[in-house]
């Protein structure tokens, strides 16, 4: 089973959800602006990324640079910041078992398939 955290409106989601669905597996999809993952599930996700949650936030949308640019914060808070502003969050993401990467190159999702 695959799981793809997924936004519709990205073209290499898009893109990378097209691969998924090309292997012949299962693809879980998780629209995760409409269905944002909770702080644990996060958790889970960071642990399978092996990244640290600064390392997964879209430093460039608009919500990041007016309010937590330049800013500190745990990994904690990031968390929780992702968990109630899943737009700060880096796209997409595919789970497989107990790995995940970031489709950004589309190239490394090959690495779990």
């Amino acid at each position: 089973m695959l799981t793809i955290y997924h936004n519709k409106m990205c073209s290499k989601s898009r893109q990378t959800l097209d691969l998924l669905q090309q292997t012949g597996e299962q693809v879980q999809v998780v629209e995760y602006l409409k269905q944002p993952p909770t702080a644990d599930e996060l958790k889970v996700i960071l642990a399978k990324l092996n990244l640290k949650p600064q390392e997964v936030i879209r430093k460039g949308e608009k919500l990041y640079k007016e309010q937590f640019e330049g800013k500190e914060y745990s990994d904690d808070e990031w968390i929780n910041i992702m968990a109630a502003n899943p737009v700060l969050i880096e796209r997409p993401i595919v789970v497989k078992g107990d790995k995940a990467v970031i489709g950004r190159p589309i190239e490394n999702v090959q690495a779990i398939l």
